[in-house]
Order: structure tokens, then sequence, then C-alpha cells
């Protein structure tokens, strides 16, 4: 590996350890030594982790390890969907992260990949979402994990990722809340219509995120790759489980925001019968003196009723007559 190489990766290498018998190696690591003490040494591994490299940055990670050209591009490149492929004794996994920022009511989704093996772990995240820090952190205080090899902190991750689903889950479910209280209030104000749309986008998101990882893990789960100990199919088996009741989750917030938005339509359109009845009840009693006044306004020479003493309050008691029987008959239909 040239000098070029190996101050590209040093930029965009977040960490480079080396753990024997489940304990770090005190100090630094650099790169090009990392693989070689893995083979020296059949109880170590090396978790390199990268922060959003570029091609050229990458190269000197991917001469190390010899990964394969296509996982290579997707680790780049990133906006992968969630997927599990093999390339000869490694496997690549896509994971997505999500954040839910629950201000301004966004999704906020990254990647991490990772190429795992029996002697090494590569992860490459892109985005802000689930810092692997914590990760670290944690699987080093718990060495009887870390000496399981790099799918004990393959599952570590995973398991991160799928924890933090359950925040935007319940941030979202909240959301719904408040969109199906103001789906039924008295005010016509409010129109929520805009603010299911974009419920429904970044839910759909969310799933798009969540659900292809299934597959992959009900794999793992059932231990059908090499580079996965044994002792932690039931762990993955675990995650899984978890992965599912979030999937369901989603599921039922796609429907209650549809539903939410039906009943909103529905009780606008019956709010518009209700506006309509009503100009129609009001335009009926409005008819009746309008009639009458439009008969007697007509002029004509020969009309009895214009020269009769009591015609004027005669046909004023008319109008107020009708005009009451009308409003009270469609008072008791519900039209007013």
């Amino acid at each position: 590996m040239g000098a070029r190489g190996a101050r590209g990766a040093r930029r965009v290498i977040v960490d480079c350890a080396l753990y024997e018998d489940g304990v770090r190696r005190p100090g630094t690591i650099e790169l090009a030594d990392a693989l070689e003490s893995c083979r020296h040494d059949g109880r170590a591994f090396v978790w390199i982790g990268l922060h959003e490299p570029d091609e050229a940055e990458f190269d000197a990670v991917r001469d190390e390890f010899r990964l394969h050209e296509l996982a290579i591009e997707d680790a780049v490149v990133a906006h992968q969907r969630p997927k599990l492929e093999v390339y000869g004794d490694h496997v690549f996994v896509v994971l997505k992260t999500v954040e839910y920022r629950d201000p301004d009511e966004v999704i906020d989704v990254g990647e991490i990949l990772m190429f795992v093996a029996r002697e090494f772990i590569v992860t490459v995240r892109h985005g802000r979402p689930s810092p692997l820090s914590e990760v670290r952190g944690r699987l080093e205080a718990r060495p009887e994990l870390l000496k399981l090899g790099p799918s004990a902190v393959f599952h570590a991750i995973v398991d991160r990722i799928v924890d933090d689903y359950e925040p935007a889950v319940l941030g979202v479910e909240n959301d719904i809340q408040e969109v199906e209280a103001q789906v039924f209030t008295d005010d016509r104000t409010s129109n929520p219509t805009e603010r299911i749309f974009r419920l429904e986008r970044e839910v759909l998101q969310f799933q798009r995120a969540v659900v292809p990882l299934a597959t992959p893990l009900d794999r793992l789960a059932r231990g059908q790759f090499d580079a996965v100990h044994d002792d932690l199919h039931s762990y993955f088996r675990d995650v899984h489980d978890h992965l599912l009741r979030v999937s369901s989750q989603i599921d039922t917030q796609r429907q209650l925001l549809s539903s939410a938005l039906q009943a909103y339509l529905a009780q606008v359109s019956v709010r518009q019968n209700d506006d309509m009845r009503r100009i129609a009840a009001w335009a009926a009693i409005l008819a009746v003196p309008t009639a009458l006044a439009g008969i007697y306004g007509m002029n004509f020479e020969h009309m009895p009723e214009l020269r009769w003493q009591y015609g004027y309050p005669l046909v004023i008691a008319v109008m107020a007559t009708i005009c009451s029987l009308l409003y009270r008959r469609l008072r008791r239909a519900g039209w007013l």
C-alpha cells in the first residue's frame, strides 16, 4: 500500500482497533499492519470504522482487505436498500439508520455498511444518525462477547440500529394521535390534509428502511453464514423478532394515516352537505316573500288587493306565517 493511500485512509478512519481474546490492544494500530496481526494470531480480529469515504479514500482499505469491487461501489455511493450479500470469505451488509426529528416531523435516514469476515469487520457510516462510538464502548466492556469475533460486533451494530427504530416509531405515533385529534375537532379552520400527506411520506420512507432488513436477519438467525459465530444465532433471532414488531407498527401507522385522511374527507363531505341543506332551506324560506313581493310588484292596474285597506298587513302576516311554518318544519328535519 502506497503512502498516498495510507494518508487517504487516515482521513476517513474514525477508529482502527485490534482485539485479542476480547480485549482491545492498547495504543493505535496502522492499517497496513492490522490484517497481518490477525493472521498471526487466530484469536484476534480488527475493527475499522470509516465515515463517508469517497472512492479514492477507500482504496487503502479495499487493497488491504481485498474487498469485492461491487461491494466497494455500494459502500462509497451509499443510497442502497437494506441487503445482505456474500463475496467470497466475507459478508457485505447494508443497514438503514433512522432518527425522527419531532419538531419538523421528518425522518432522517442514514446508512451503515459492513464487511464482515472471520478476521475483520469494516464499518462504513453515511449520514448523521446512529454513531457507533457508543456501541464500541459497550462491547469493549464485555470481552466475553468480543471473544466471539467480528460477528459479535456485527450483532451489536444491528441490535443498536433496530433499537433506534423504536423512538422513531413512538415519535410518529404521537404525531398520528395529534392528527387524529385535529381531524375530529369542531374547528372548521383546521385542515390536516397536508400534515397527513407529509407524515405518510415519512412513514413510507421509514418502511422502506426497515422492512427489507427482515429477510437478511432471518437468514442470520438460521445460521447460513460461516462468518457468523454459532453462539450468536439466537441473538440475531431476537433482533429479527424486534424488527418484525417494528415493521408491524409501521404498517399500522400507514393504515391509521390513511383512515384519518378518509375520515377527514368524509367529514368535509358531510359539512358541505350540511351547508348545502342550510342554503337550500333558507332559499326556500326566502322564496315565499320574494314570490309575494314579485306578484304585488308587477303594477298591473286591475289588482283588487292593491286598494284594499288591510291588504298590506295581511300580505305581511301571510309572509310571516308561511316563513315561520317553513322554518319550524325545516328545523325539525335537521336542515337548520
